[in-house]
Parts: C-alpha cells; sequence; structure tokens
C-alpha cells in the first residue's frame, strides 16, 4: 500500500524581533503552528486559517520573497514525516502579527515567542530552526 501523503502549511508568525513556537502536545516538540491544506485551499487560504485557529491572531504575509507567482509569505517548501499521517509536503510560511496575545488551542501546551538567540535552546527539529532563522530574517 503506498504511503500516505499530505499536503501542510507551518506558519512563522513574527512580532518585535520574534517568532512564535508552540509546543506540541502529541509531538512533544516546539513547532511553528501549522497543519494539513484542506480540500479547495490553496497553501496560503490554509496559512491564514491554521493562524486564525491554533492561535486567534491574524497576520500579513509578505510578498517579493520569492520570483513572480509565489503566494506571499511563502518562505520555502519542505518535506517531513509525520508518523501515522505519512509524509507531509510542507509550504513554510511568515506572517507578521500586531500583537502577541493568544487564543487557547488544545494542540499545544505551551507558547513561546524566540529570538534567533534562542532557537537553539529549544527541542525542536533541525527545519525548524532553520525557517524560524529564515523568517527573522525576511524583509517584511
Amino acid at each position: 500500500m503506498p504511503e500516505r501523503r499530505a499536503f501542510s502549511v507551518s506558519i512563522f508568525a513574527r512580532h518585535g524581533g520574534a517568532v512564535l513556537l508552540i509546543h506540541h502536545r502529541r509531538l512533544d516538540a516546539w513547532l511553528p503552528v501549522g497543519g494539513e491544506v484542506e480540500a479547495g485551499e490553496t497553501p496560503l487560504e490554509a496559512a491564514v486559517r491554521e493562524l486564525r485557529e491554533e492561535t486567534g491572531l491574524s497576520g500579513r504575509f509578505p510578498s517579493g520573497l520569492g520570483v513572480q507567482g509565489t503566494p506571499p509569505g511563502l518562505l520555502g517548501y519542505e518535506e517531513h514525516l509525520a508518523g501515522s499521517k505519512g509524509l507531509h509536503l510542507n509550504f513554510a510560511f511568515v506572517a507578521d502579527v500586531d500583537g502577541r496575545e493568544l487564543s487557547a488551542c488544545p494542540e499545544w501546551d505551551e507558547a513561546r515567542w524566540v529570538g534567533a538567540g534562542e532557537l537553539d535552546r529549544l527541542t525542536c527539529p533541525e527545519n525548524v530552526r532553520q525557517l524560524a532563522g529564515l523568517a527573522l530574517a525576511a524583509v517584511g
């Protein structure tokens, strides 16, 4: 049987020189908010929805990070195994938000706004560190 594949998004919310990472309950790791792209959604639409659902925040996704036709805020693309959910084909976005007050979400039990110097102190996958660094450096 072929391995399950799913399109997903991750969103690095940015405010005041820091990005938001959440401690994911089930995975016991520090990750950006995100989730799977639903049927009929573009990756950008999924990113807007996931950011709002998991944090209550609305963001501005900066343009000009890629070639013409690149969705606003798209930092990069990466693939990773997601346990029983199979291979995630993940679109990583950056979004500028106006504040740091979050709505609770059952998927995470703690949230931190992290600057570049703090990334190495968290238990998170290397791709999260790399993408968080790109999000902090991206023009917006």
